[in-house]
């Protein structure tokens, strides 16, 4: 079945440009040009990816992801950020809201179509791969949750297989560019910085069950998951 990817884009030449490339690699496209059709939208049918313009009229493009990410129904859901705000502050922004990936305006046809074939090759692997259990952490493949202690745990979908890839290689250490090539995809051209961001996400989460101390950081060479609690 091929992907079902909704538009958001209040541009009608920029979009009527992405669909027909996504028509072209056989994707479904669903096209919206502000928030409440994009809502009209997911209502009809939850997408397989999103990809979403910054500057929307109303609501803006990052209100939307953070609004999507509360949401049950399209909290997983691999969203792609679209924009002119090609400054390191403004992609930090848009993945510490929730966004997967990042693509700056003006953008080729083939660098969008790229980038939705990573991001979209990453989902459904991480759906593939297996259920991993360490200490009081345990990681459902099959509907994809987080359990500690038995309880379940909300996880965007970035930081879902950032742990996943950690845990499944437990106490080795792996530098930012190493994380970025095994859980972002050596295609996507994303800062180092990013890592960072979502490790922060991943020990915020953690840190109410007092195990944030099991990401560790490796001064001058990166991040480590241990399966001993760190006391630093």
């Amino acid at each position: 079945m091929q992907a079902h990817i909704l538009i958001v884009e209040d541009e009608p030449a920029i979009r009527d440009m992405i669909a027909y490339a996504l028509r072209t690699q056989d994707y479904q496209p669903v096209c919206a040009q502000d928030a409440k059709e994009a809502h009209e939208a997911v209502a009809n049918r939850i997408p397989d990816l999103i990809l979403l313009d910054w500057m929307l009229p109303g609501v803006s493009g990052i209100d939307l992801v953070r609004r999507f990410r509360k949401e049950p129904n399209t909290r997983d859901v691999p969203i792609i950020m679209l924009t002119a705000k090609g400054e390191e502050a403004d992609r930090i922004a848009g993945f510490e809201h929730g966004a997967d990936d990042y693509v700056v305006k003006p953008f080729s046809a083939r660098e969008l179509l790229a980038r939705i074939k990573a991001v979209l090759r990453r989902s459904r692997e991480t759906e593939e791969d297996g259920s991993i259990e360490i200490g009081a952490l345990r990681l459902d493949a099959n509907q994809q949750k987080l359990l500690i202690n038995k309880e379940s745990v909300h996880l965007g979908p970035t930081e879902y297989r950032l742990l996943h890839f950690m845990m499944g290689h437990c106490n080795r250490v792996y530098s930012r560019n190493q994380l970025l090539d095994f859980v972002w995809g050596g295609s996507s051209e994303i800062e180092d910085r990013t890592v960072d961001v979502h490790i922060r996400r991943l020990r915020k989460v953690l840190e109410p069950f007092k195990l944030d101390g099991m990401i560790e950081t490796v001064r001058g060479a990166g991040y480590r998951f241990s399966a001993v609690q760190s006391k630093s």
